[in-house]
């Protein structure tokens, strides 16, 4: 039997033997049902448009259940008007408003329609997890609605009937059509996974937050590139210059003056003071000169601070010749792309100006006073990890680092530890925790090497960002990536990484993203007999002429697992104006369950569900044998 003390503490929960019935009836029913759609993206970079449709339409899961529930009732251009009216029910609304086309019988006919799909979706949920995801508002009402079947020939038929007689008449309608479509998509998936990336490239990361934020139900598995900005807003001045430079690369620097209030003004000042204006496709812009050279600097200081990490050989300027206007690298001397360096002092490289020094200040002051950044930022803390385990999957961004022979590669870590796999993804994750919480400078530096360092599980390559910066011959670019991302092909290998996550069996999988997958030259995201699926959701647009698709995206239901692949979105607009959707360029089953659907006995859900009953049977047994008194009424 359990200990009595937590059988004491459970007793004060369920008093009696009534309650403790009440509970393990409860618990063995919802055992038995469906077991919750979960959707899975990846490497999102800022792309809020094609995020916001994939998030709206769940990667097709409604368009399928509309089809499911109307294919026999509705044409295909009904079934198309009421997907559309799901994912943008404002927009569609005030379309329909200024074509003439929402009159009282249509809104009557939209909402009958919404309802009869959003109690679909509700029966696989319990009656109180529904009554969660209703809107404060209409919860009541929806309530209602939800456990009845319009036009059924029932007693309560003509009292449901006048519910939304009345919603149309004392115009309601609209506002009650966008809060079923928000619950349709609420109750659509029930669980989101982002495995990595939301931050770079694209214009609006700020907004795909704000989205995920309100979603609620929903895991983050940390990318280096949401790494960077984390360890921005932790306090870690390499990051701080690498997030900025980044943002002027790719010319996004809104995202940093206008979503974040981070005003740029003082380094361009002094870029305009300090740096040469280099005319030609091919220069770099002052304020990009200056904020590399910045960031070099901090970076070979970071590295000077851990030895541990040994990379000095990314400690290259000291190694700039500006008379001969060359770099030495690995032995070989490179042309110069610029030569314009005029705060870099060759008897101490790595020491920022004055003027550097002031232009970081004031970043500093600008990160550490941007409210929306630090919210944005403790929600990726607090709903992310650098990895996770669930329902027999192992979902990370980058990377489990490896040795070439396929064996796990131990790690040096600050404080003179070697980890390896778990350990020392574990030890990663403590250290983003560690310098968000403490702003403890050697946390902070690790917040960097998780961006680009060689054993970064986050990042897994060298980068060249210095090469890519300063020298045109593109050998130079190329960037040497962890063992891991070939080896893995080799289902031995991968069921090692699984094993080592306590994961074994013919139903797991480890779920990553960070590469694109290059189709259009026959790569595939299904690896390792497929137990290995790479889902770079290749939202970012720059990407679709190399991969020949808008990435992929994973649904895992009571039906199985399912890969999709995905034509480029032709935009909102579009979307609304002509039920344009993201296409699924082909679906790729995974595993197949339709013959024996998957519940929720067969989830970690499930699994503590059990060990809860099996608590709760030793507690009626207490009762039972008089080791605990109920308080209240004896059966």
């Amino acid at each position: 039997m359990s200990d009595l003390k937590y059988l004491s503490l459970l007793a004060e929960q369920f008093p009696t033997r009534r309650t403790a019935y009440t509970e393990i009836i409860n618990l063995r029913a919802i055992l038995n049902l469906p077991c919750g759609t979960e959707h899975f993206v990846s490497d999102i970079h800022g792309e809020l448009e094609a995020f916001t449709h994939i998030y709206n339409n769940c990667s097709g899961v409604i368009r399928e259940r509309v089809a499911r529930l109307y294919g026999n009732k509705l044409d295909e251009r009904m079934r198309a008007d009421l997907c559309t009216l799901v994912y943008y029910p404002d927009e569609k609304l005030d379309l329909m408003k200024r074509s003439g086309e929402l009159t009282p019988q249509r809104s009557y006919e939209m909402l009958v329609n919404l309802m009869n799909l959003a109690r679909t979706l509700a029966d696989g949920y319990t009656r109180s997890h529904v009554h969660k995801l209703l809107p404060k508002d209409y919860g009541y009402i929806l309530d209602e609605l939800l456990h009845v079947s319009l036009g059924a020939d029932s007693a309560h038929h003509v009292y449901h009937e006048e519910i939304v007689h009345s919603i149309v008449e004392i115009g309601a309608a609209e506002d009650f059509i966008c809060s079923v479509a928000d619950l349709i998509k609420r109750l659509a998936v029930d669980r989101l996974h982002v495995v990595g990336d939301v931050f770079d490239r694209g214009p609006r990361p700020d907004r795909i937050i704000d989205e995920l934020m309100a979603y609620g139900s929903v895991d983050v598995q940390w990318g280096n590139h949401d790494i960077a900005w984390m360890g921005a807003a932790a306090g870690s001045e390499v990051c701080m210059a690498q997030v900025v430079r980044t943002c002027v690369h790719y010319q996004t620097l809104e995202v940093l003056e206008s979503s974040y209030g981070i005003s740029l003004r003082e380094l361009a000042l002094f870029a305009d003071a300090t740096y040469a204006h280099e005319p030609g496709k091919k220069r770099m812009h002052r304020i990009e000169k200056a904020i590399n050279v910045i960031l070099f600097k901090l970076m070979e200081q970071a590295i000077a601070r851990h030895p541990e990490w040994d990379m000095n050989n990314r400690c290259l300027l000291g190694a700039i010749d500006v008379q001969a206007g060359t770099v030495r690298i690995d032995g070989r001397d490179w042309p110069l792309s610029t030569t314009d360096f005029p705060t870099l002092d060759p008897s101490n490289p790595t020491a920022l100006s004055e003027d550097e020094r002031a232009v970081m200040d004031g970043l500093a002051a600008a990160f550490a006073d941007s409210d929306r950044l630090r919210s944005h930022v403790r929600f990726l803390f607090e709903n992310g990890s650098a990895y996770l385990v669930r329902n027999g999957r192992l979902l990370f961004h980058g990377c489990v680092p490896l040795n070439p022979d396929g064996s796990l590669c131990s790690v040096l870590s600050t404080d003179g530890t070697a980890r390896a796999g778990r350990a020392y993804l574990d030890y990663v994750d403590r250290m983003a925790r560690k310098a968000w919480a403490t702003k403890d400078q050697m946390a902070l530096d690790w917040m960097w090497y998780l961006w680009c360092g060689s054993h970064s599980p986050l990042a897994g390559r060298t980068m060249k960002t210095f090469e890519r910066a300063y020298v045109a011959d593109q050998a130079s670019w190329v960037e040497p990536q962890d063992p891991y991302f070939d080896l893995v092909r080799d289902p031995e290998v991968a069921g090692r990484i699984l094993a080592e996550f306590g994961l074994e069996g013919p139903r797991v999988h480890i779920v990553n993203g960070h590469t694109p997958v290059h189709e259009i030259d026959g790569d595939t995201p299904v690896r390792a007999d497929g137990k290995v699926l790479v889902i770079d959701g290749g939202f970012c647009e720059a990407y679709h002429k190399t991969t020949g698709i808008a990435g992929y995206t994973l649904i895992a239901d009571a039906r199985g697992l399912r890969l999709k692949a995905h034509r480029p979105f032709a935009g909102v607009r579009a979307a609304i104006r002509g039920n344009y959707d993201i296409a699924s360029a082909h679906e790729q089953v995974i595993d197949d369950t339709t013959a024996s659907p998957v519940t929720v006995a067969n989830t970690d859900a499930g699994l503590r569900i059990q060990e809860r009953i099996s608590l709760l049977v030793e507690l009626l047994e207490a009762y039972r044998s008089g080791l605990l008194h109920e308080r209240g009424h004896v059966a």
